[in-house]
C-alpha cells in the first residue's frame, strides 16, 4: 500500500526509531511500512493517523480497484 509515512516522519525530523517508540512498534515495522513491504494493521494505521493528526486516507493510498 502506498503511503506518505516517510515524508510525514521527515517533516518532524523524527528517526524511524523515534516514530516506532511513539507507536509502540519496532523500527523494523516502520521501515517495512515505509518501503511498502508491510501494510499496517487497522489499529496501527489509526494510531499513525492520530499521531500525525491527519485523516487515514491522506496517509495511506489504497490500491485502485479494477
Amino acid at each position: 500500500m502506498k503511503n506518505h509515512l516517510r515524508e510525514l516522519r521527515a517533516a518532524r525530523t523524527w528517526s524511524q526509531n523515534d516514530l516506532a517508540e511513539a507507536l509502540g512498534v519496532s523500527r523494523q515495522t516502520i521501515n517495512a511500512i515505509e518501503t511498502e513491504k508491510y501494510d499496517p494493521s487497522l489499529p496501527l494505521a489509526f494510531a499513525i493517523a492520530k499521531l500525525f493528526k491527519q485523516p487515514i486516507e491522506q496517509i495511506f493510498d489504497a490500491p485502485a480497484r479494477k
